[in-house]
Parts: C-alpha cells; structure tokens; sequence
C-alpha cells in the first residue's frame, strides 16, 4: 500500500488528465478480476465484482492532484512541476484499491461492488461529468460511500456526520464599469477602484447582519483586479468572490442580499456592474441512516477511541454531493495526524500520513462486508 501510495504521488496529475493513474487503477482491478470500464466522465473508472444477487454499494475515491509546487523534499515527492498531491487523493486512491483486493479475495460477501475510481473533484465537477455519463444507471447503488483524510486530527481516527456537512460553494465574478480618466481629475471619472472598495465592505455586513448566527455562512472577496498605473483612473474594475453556506436556504438568500447589495453601491456611485453568480458545488448532505451504519462498523470495530470525538461541519466544498443527491450514503473523514508534520490540505508541504492507509483500507473491508450480507 504503501508503495502504491507513493508512486501515485511522485506521479500526480490534474483533473481530467489522470490518464495514467487511471490506466494503473484498470490495470490492478482487472488483474484481481474485477469487470472495469474506464472512461467514465472522461477519465473515472469503474471496478465492479458481482457475487450472485441482492445489495448493491458503491465506494468512491479520488484521483486528482492540484497545481501546486511542492516543497516537501520527500524522496516520492513530485515528479512533476506544478503539480501535487496536496489534498491526499494519492491516499484514498491507495486505500481503496487496497480494500479491492482484499474483497476480491474474501468470501463472506453477496450483491454487487462498485468501486468508483473519480477524476476531476478539486472544481471541476468530476462527479457530476460521472453522473452525467450515466454513473448510477450503469452502475446501480443502493448506498455510496466515499472517505476523505483530515489535517489536525489523530491519524486513523474516523470520523461521522449525519447531515449537511460540507458547504456548497459558488463563485461570483463583478465588473464594477465606471468612467475612466487621469488621476489628477478624478473629478472627472467614475473611480470604478473606489466603487469596488465600497462593494467589499458592505458585504462584510451579509454574515454579520443578513443571516442567522446559527447558521454558517462565507462570502469571501479572494480578488481584485484593476487598472495598470498609479495616474490613470480604470474604465471597469473586477471583483471574485467565494461564497459557501450549510442549507439551500441560506445559499439563496446569499445570493439574492449580494446582488442587492453590488447593484445599490454602484448605484450610489453612478457606476454599474456585471454579475456572472456562478452555483458550483452543492451542499454535502450525509444521509441519517446509512451515515448511523458506517459509524456503527467503526465502533463495533474499534471502540469510541476509534472515532473522532466532536467532527463538526466543513465550510470547505466537496462534488461528492451529486452522488449523495442521487443515492443514499455517507462521506466520512479519516484522521491524517496531529503531530509537527501534519500539514493542512492545499499546503505545499502536505503528505498524506501512510499510517492510515491500513486503517482507511480495513475500514473499507469492513463496511463493505456488513452491508453486503
């Protein structure tokens, strides 16, 4: 596993462009007898091992990596300029294709096994290019399953949701026009700079002021772009932002109290704006009952130090909500450590923790051997 683990990640590639680690994937589930289809929402494969008649689970992984330079210095570090393994889906990949060979060898299961293999998760929609492709209708699922490392807590721990758990996540791009000129008559211009300040302020007052404290809430202004010269008033100037909430609900009225709010400070101001409000990911919604049966599996097995104690709601975004909007299950998390090394996900200097591959790959075993009696 851990060999596998590392050659993923000394060899990471981008969203819909996991060909090789695709291939490797195939490879190794063809070889331990699995029916597999590649090609699924582009590059995403498909294992799937069928034992007589009865329940049908599905177990999704990630294979893709982001484009970030490491700094890690590891000897299975990045071969790749630009590219790495930042977020552990070398991990999950590894942990799964582990637990495929195992099952394959085990007896004491019936139904079907559908080993999801997913491209593309970080933005780009990997899951739904799956879906969109026919993913459950090929590929029936009573109940999906998918597990995702967490920085910051004790390495192997698992970790239980019931509910919305993790954000949904729009981007929202404003060009603020204005009327450029020089900057020695500002007199003369609308200052589309100065309309952009305003915009970002007020919008600090939506969380604050527009929804319920008890109801979590982003709205993140991550760019500003305008102007070339410190004597020149810009014609337009661009804002982006990144805006997350916990309920449909909340999300809609995100959107409705920022274009209230981009439109009347442009107002004010004589300018006027394009807004292109983007929905990406849905909100992560774990289902009560089959969320409650993975958590069971971990307890049977483990006891309570198996799990992590107070996992709360991440205002981080994952596109394994299309899968849970289409069928039931659960995404759990699984400790990546809490010692000097463990560095946050997205960072330059993040490993993903090879002492829970073991424990990730068992986990696996177990659940699927419960559900499929």
């Amino acid at each position: 596993m851990i060999a596998l683990r590392r050659r993923l990640h000394a060899c990471p590639e981008l969203g819909f462009e996991e060909h090789a680690t695709s291939e490797l994937v195939a490879t190794l589930l063809a070889e331990w007898g699995y029916r597999v289809t590649q090609g699924v929402g582009k590059t995403g494969v498909v294992g799937t091992l069928t034992r007589g008649t009865g329940y049908s689970l599905g177990l999704r992984a990630d294979m893709d990596a982001l484009p970030i330079e490491e700094a890690t210095q590891l000897p299975h570090a990045s071969q790749v300029g630009g590219v790495m393994h930042a977020c552990g889906h070398d991990g999950h990949t590894a942990m799964l294709l582990a637990a495929a060979k195992c099952l394959a060898e085990r007896t004491q299961w019936r139904g079907t096994l559908n080993l999801i293999f997913q491209p593309a998760e970080e933005g780009l929609g990997g899951a739904r290019k799956m879906i969109e492709d026919g993913l459950f209708e090929r590929f029936p699922c009573d109940a999906v399953y998918a597990m995702h490392n967490v920085p910051g807590v004790a390495a192997g721990r698992l970790g239980f949701y019931s509910g919305p758990f993790m954000a949904s996540a729009d981007e929202v791009k404003i060009r603020v026009i204005g009327r450029g000129g020089h900057g020695a008559s500002p007199h003369l211009t609308i200052d589309p700079v100065v309309v952009c300040a305003s915009i970002v302020m007020a919008l600090q007052s939506i969380v604050a002021r527009n929804i319920d404290p008890q109801h979590p809430a982003v709205v993140t202004v991550g760019a500003i772009h305008s102007g070339t010269a410190s004597n020149v008033v810009p014609p337009h100037a661009d804002l982006l932002l990144s805006v997350r909430a916990l309920s449909p609900e909340v999300r809609a009225s995100l959107e409705k109290r920022i274009g209230d709010i981009v439109q009347g400070q442009v107002a004010a101001y004589g300018a006027h704006a394009e807004i292109d409000y983007r929905g990406d990911y849905p909100v992560l919604v774990n289902h009560p009952a089959e969320t409650e049966l993975a958590r069971q599996v971990a307890l049977d097995w483990g006891g309570p130090n198996a799990l992590i104690d107070d996992l709360r709601p991440f205002m981080a975004s994952e596109d394994f909500a299309y899968m849970l909007e289409r069928c039931p299950g659960s995404y759990l998390s699984i400790g990546n450590g809490d010692d000097a090394r463990s560095h946050s996900l997205h960072n330059p200097e993040y490993d993903f923790n090879d002492d829970c591959l073991a424990i990730g790959a068992s986990y696996w075993v177990m659940l699927a051997e419960r559900i499929l009696q």
